[in-house]
């Protein structure tokens, strides 16, 4: 699996994404019960680190920009979640959050 997601591999690294989701442990994050959200830790998953990068990728080729609070992030959604990161460089970004799609995740704002 490449990096990027172009031509032929969007279908099989999109397969790859959704199992990711899937099969890993979202841990609630505690410290924000005002916005529900869970998250994902890239050391978590260490047998699918080009996974976890393909989705960041993914996230910010495909997704949107919203307002949340004092920062805009890009969400990108899928079967009723909306995932994110905190918009460090991809060999930076540690964790992937996600929050359900309905769930208030504080004063986020369309960016369009």
């Amino acid at each position: 699996m490449t990096q990027s997601v172009k031509s032929s591999n969007v279908k099989t690294i999109d397969s790859e994404i959704l199992e990711f989701i899937k099969t890993s442990q979202w841990c609630f994050a505690k410290t924000m019960p005002q916005c529900p959200h869970e998250y994902i830790v890239r050391k978590w998953r260490p047998d699918k680190e080009l996974v976890f990068e393909c989705f960041v990728m993914v996230i910010r080729e495909r997704g949107y920009d919203a307002r949340f609070l004092d920062a805009t992030y890009r969400y990108l959604e899928i079967d009723g979640w909306k995932y994110w990161t905190m918009g460090a460089a991809l060999n930076e970004t540690t964790i992937i959050n996600r929050a359900k799609v309905e769930a208030k995740t504080g004063d986020a704002e369309s960016g369009d």
